[in-house]
């Protein structure tokens, strides 16, 4: 029977090796292959002539781009697979891989040509990718794993880096950049024959939840045929809404379109008013739910149309809401048109920055696109971003009729004048694509001593002519009699900038309305400048002058609202009387503690005028101001952690580096914030240190750059003091963090925060200290921490996360900090993997940990640092393992599942660390020992693992990289092995059970299906065996030479020989 076996094994063998080579020499490549070494002639990527001197010379061309030459090669091979579906009646995937490969022929081209810019390239080649891998995916080709669009070596990244990188490419990254979109619109025409007055159209966004608009308008004139009223404009009739959040688009958002014609008073009674006087008039709406739009013109490339009927309103009272009243559907409020009647208008979504869309879109923004942007500020407001824009809401009036015995029809005219009296030109928006205008003047309610327009205009008005302007509003009543009168009977006014130097606030305001007449002169403005505007002006003015030039009407009132959107100007007093605190400095203390109620918007827009402030007042007196002035620092510091602000962190880094001058700060600020922590064991509420930790990055980049302002200039003094102070501060933390905060919630709150930003601090410290230096008040920081079994689980989870990041950071990349570094880190994941907790961020860590190692595997520091790790992690990896695997079974066994989160992950971490090991830590591993019985759990340990990473469907089918190279790292693993199982257990120390496992192990190995290499198609067979070679056939002769060193103890194990011929014959019929 044992020579049956070893004649079984050597038939084998010799079939593999010849059925092998067979194949190989029947590969025929037809894809182009580019060399990169030296060639004789007609080699692609070289070209071979003569000099003058007669002798041989080389003339070195640039490689293919390896994106292209994947992409030749995938079409080469999708090629064959498209005409099966054909064959095989898929005629769906026939059709859509038909269109998936012209569009990769289009973009390959586009590649080839080298006409683009670095970002047009980049974009054309995440679109290939996106593409091979969707082909790849339905054809049930091998996933593809990536980094920056190209195919990754798996021999120069680490296994762990490997299997984020497919599962990324299976699964996507997980998280999402926040991605601006706009929304194109496009005015088709408008059929309205029956009014044949020129009109003008109001395109906006409506929020009908919180019922109120959110964007500009965008303006189109036509004239009575329904067409633009400049013929410039034909097929130009379009917009942008710009700047709309993921947020915006899940809004109960519409679109929402008024008409105003300009004509006669009432459309169909010409005797009202002659027909050279024209007003602006009411005349419909229509809307467009955009929740189903959205829906629709999500994945287009292109426009699609709609149509929006126009609605006329049956009551002028009711014009100000009848977008709402068309919304509701309350219909006895609005009269329906034909259905041919209205609007039409094509839209599309755009998504990315503006300026990636407009070199995406040139066709688009070559048609006089109007700029349309949201009120306000964005969700996310960007430096740089200079607005001044204020936007003007005439709301409602009360007038007396005056009379008369009907009542009027008021039209409002608004003016924009500065100090001088002059009218500023072009201040007025009636809304994008068209121009701006010198005045304003709104639609006639006919009839109506109560008229509430609800209409917007906006003020782009120059920072520099804010101060001292004013808007004033006159009143004419329009006559609808023979002459069409409009005469003028009271004016309103209001300052666009208070006396303190405040805007207008953001709210409704009631205007005083004097009385005047045609006669009125306004020339000189000063007579009425100095009358109340409205009530609150009126109380704080109590020395009236009985006769003033005009007289208030008291019965009569003019409400508007304002809006201000300016990166320049402010309507807080508070933060006015902070940058003025020179005026008042016996009000400071009060000014900065109310510095936490001014909004971020404003404090953003104004940073460094306030950082200058604060640190001007801590040089003014350290002592009186210095608690409150780092408490508004923290405030400032965390404002920037929202997301609306991120982006202003660029602006503080820049102030820091370029404009910061206090150079006495860092003692005030360590100081205080040693205090804080100091604090923290004593206080219940901890809210301001809790603050205060979030802060500690920017707050050690201002100690830190204090310190080398202070030191420049005194050429290095006080520096052993400057040292014992942070020294003292970090003796702090390890005592805020070695406090017991199982009984105390606040306090895990507050050592959570100061674990989740002590990693930030890392690279300030590397500017004032060695790498040894930082990585020793590292070390003992993360080893203060409690172990595993004195915290909850939440600190738990906090501490693991701060580690992770502490592996991440720049100083863990410095082998000599990492030979100080890697000893706690791996003691606390000793900790974890034993008590089997937070086994997902254990292996992000360990993970991380691999991959720096194999980016620094040429470092001689690396061997002993393998070494650490070998002795530290890889028995608890093995037993982490088959504690998961077993579950996993289960699962398999019950559910036909893969296996559950965090198998893949450890399988990744122990086959990268047995990668990493050579054959020097497999010497010392095996023989450190203590007894044979240690020696046989660990080789019995690592084959039932090995067996497991076979049965155990660990990678799906297509993942072909990693099934590979586990097979690779798994009969060398093997190979280094053997020796020690001979040398352990033959002759007298023979052991049963050692030998079974071995030799069951490798008969799986030589029988996996993924191994087998006879199925595949000629470019992958050669693909394998130019890498890895037939790794069978390794396997093969590492159990044939085991079996032959058994010698006459082959017959211990007679049990298995005849299962070990069957699988071995099985495999010698399927190769022959």
């Amino acid at each position: 029977m044992h020579k049956s076996l070893s004649s079984c094994l050597s038939l084998s063998l010799s079939h593999i090796h010849t059925h092998t080579h067979t194949h190989t020499h029947k590969m025929v490549i037809r894809a182009p292959v580019i060399l990169a070494g030296k060639a004789g002639h007609g080699c692609g990527g070289q070209k071979q002539s003569k000099n003058k001197g007669g002798q041989l010379c080389e003339t070195v061309v640039p490689l293919e781009d390896p994106i292209i030459t994947e992409t030749t090669s995938t079409l080469q091979e999708w090629g064959v697979l498209w005409k099966q579906l054909y064959v095989k009646h898929k005629v769906d995937l026939f059709h859509k891989l038909r269109h998936v490969m012209n569009e990769l022929i289009d973009l390959r081209r586009q590649l080839i040509q080298g006409h683009l810019a670095q970002d047009q390239t980049r974009e054309i080649k995440r679109h290939i990718t996106v593409r091979l891998d969707w082909g790849n995916e339905h054809l049930g080709l091998d996933l593809v794993p990536r980094k920056e669009f190209e195919m990754v070596d798996p021999d120069q990244i680490s296994v762990s880096e490997l299997y984020k990188m497919v599962c990324w490419a299976r699964h996507g990254d997980g998280c999402r950049v926040p991605v601006s979109h706009h929304l194109f619109i496009n005015l088709k025409s408008f059929t309205y024959n029956s009014i044949s007055e020129d009109a003008d159209v109001f395109f906006s966004l409506y929020d009908t939840r919180e019922a109120k608009q959110i964007s500009e308008k965008f303006m189109v004139r036509l004239n009575k045929n329904g067409g633009p009223k400049n013929p410039e404009k034909v097929d130009r009739l379009c917009a942008l809404f710009t700047d709309l959040s993921s947020k915006d688009l899940k809004r109960d958002l519409y679109i929402v379109a008024h008409v105003i014609r300009t004509g006669r008073m009432l459309l169909n009674d010409s005797k009202k008013g002659p027909p050279h006087v024209q007003y602006r008039r009411p005349y419909g709406c229509a809307v467009l739910a955009m929740s189903d739009v959205f829906h629709t013109i999500t994945d287009l490339k292109e426009e699609k149309d709609f149509v929006l009927k126009v609605y006329t309103c049956n009551n002028e009272n009711e014009w100000y809401q009848i977008h709402e009243n068309i919304i509701r559907k309350s219909n006895t409020k609005y009269s329906a048109p034909s259905t041919n009647y209205g609007l039409i208008i094509s839209l599309q979504l755009l998504r990315g920055e503006l300026e990636q869309i407009r070199r995406e879109n040139q066709a688009v923004f070559s048609r006089a696109l109007a700029l349309t942007r949201k009120l306000g500020f964005p969700d996310v407001i960007l430096p740089g971003d200079t607005r001044n824009d204020l936007y003007l809401t005439l709301e409602r009036g009360e007038f007396e009729r005056g009379g008369k015995s009907v009542q009027k029809n008021i039209e409002v005219t608004v003016y924009v004048l500065y100090a001088d009296g002059d009218t500023l030109k072009d201040c007025i928006s009636l809304g994008s694509g068209e121009p701006n205008t010198s005045e304003y003047r709104s639609f006639v309610l006919y009839h109506n001593n109560s008229p509430r327009w609800s209409e917007m205009v906006k003020l782009p008005i120059p920072i520099d002519r804010f101060r001292g302007s004013h808007l004033r509003f006159e009143f004419r009543h329009c006559s609808t009699k023979d002459k069409g009168e409009k005469k003028l009977f009271g004016f309103a006014f209001t300052p666009l900038m208070r006396e303190d130097g405040t805007t207008l606030s953001d709210e409704s305001h009631e205007l005083y309305v004097y009385k005047c007449d045609e006669n009125a002169t306004f020339s000189n403005q000063g007579l009425y400048l100095s009358m109340p505007c409205c009530k609150e002006d009126f109380n704080s003015c109590p020395n009236l002058p009985a006769n003033l030039p005009f007289q208030r009407s008291p019965k009569e009132t003019f409400w508007v609202s304002t809006l201000l959107c300016s990166t320049k100007l402010t309507q807080n007093v508070d933060l006015l009387a902070l940058l003025n605190w020179k005026a008042h400095p016996d009000r400071v203390l009060d000014i900065l503690g109310r510095l936490r109620q001014i909004s971020g918007e404003e404090i953003v827009k104004f940073l460094r005028d306030v950082l200058d402030t604060l640190f001007c007042l801590l040089d003014d007196n350290t002592d009186k101001y210095g608690p409150l002035v780092f408490q508004s620092l923290v405030f400032i510091i965390n404002l920037l952690r929202d997301s609306r602000f991120y982006h202003f962190r660029p602006v503080m880094d820049s102030y820091i580096q370029n404009h910061f001058a206090g150079a006495l700060a860092y003692k005030e600020l360590i100081r205080c914030l040693k205090w804080y922590m100091d604090r923290s064991a004593e206080v219940v509420r901890q809210d301001h240190i809790q603050e205060a930790m979030r802060a500690l990055e920017y707050l050690f980049k201002f100690i830190v750059q204090s310190r080398i302002l202070y030191s420049r200039a005194t050429c290095g003094m006080e520096e052993e003091q400057f040292r014992a102070s942070i020294q003292e501060l970090f003796q702090s933390i390890r005592f805020v963090l070695s406090l017991d905060s199982r009984s105390s919630e606040t306090l895990v709150f507050t050592q959570a925060a100061l674990l989740n930003s002590f990693p930030d601090i890392f690279d300030e410290l590397l500017q004032m200290f060695t790498v040894q230096e930082v990585a020793e008040y590292v070390r003992g920081t993360l080893g203060s921490m409690p172990s595993t079994v004195d915290i909850g689980q939440s600190m738990d989870v906090v501490k693991l996360q701060s580690i992770a990041r502490t592996v991440e950071s720049r100083l863990f990349f410095f082998p000599e900090s990492r030979s100080i570094l890697l000893p706690v880190v791996l003691h606390h994941i000793h900790l974890h993997l034993r008590q089997q907790r937070e086994l997902l961020i254990c292996s992000g860590i360990l993970g991380s940990i691999f991959s720096i190692i194999k980016t620094s595997s040429m470092e001689s520091s690396v061997q002993e640092e393998v070494e650490m790790m070998v002795e530290s992690l890889l028995d608890v990896l093995l037993q982490t393992l088959l504690s998961i695997m077993s579950k996993s079974q289960s699962v398999e066994t019950s559910r036909g599942q893969r296996c559950p989160q965090c198998t893949g992950e450890y399988v990744s971490c122990l086959l990268s660390l047995l990668r990493q090991m050579t054959e020097i830590h497999f010497h010392h591993l095996l023989n450190n020992f203590h007894s044979k019985e240690e020696l046989k759990e660990f080789l019995l340990k690592i084959f039932c693992v090995f067996r497991n990473l076979m049965k155990l469907t660990i990678f799906p089918r297509d993942w072909s990289v990693m099934r590979l190279l586990t097979s690779h790292i798994i009969v060398v693993t093997t190979q280094f092995l053997s020796p020690a199982l001979h040398k352990n257990f033959s002759e007298a120390d023979f052991d049963f059970k050692v030998w079974n496992s071995f030799f069951s192990l490798t008969v799986l190995y030589i029988n996996q299906p993924s191994l087998q290499l006879e199925p595949l198609s000629q470019a992958k067979r050669k693909k394998v065996l130019d890498k890895y070679g037939d790794m069978r056939v390794m396997m093969a002769y590492e159990l044939f030479s085991m079996w032959q060193k058994l010698g006459e103890l082959q017959g211990f194990i007679g049990s298995l020989s005849g299962s070990f011929c069957e699988e071995i014959q099985a495999q010698h019929r399927l190769l022959c």
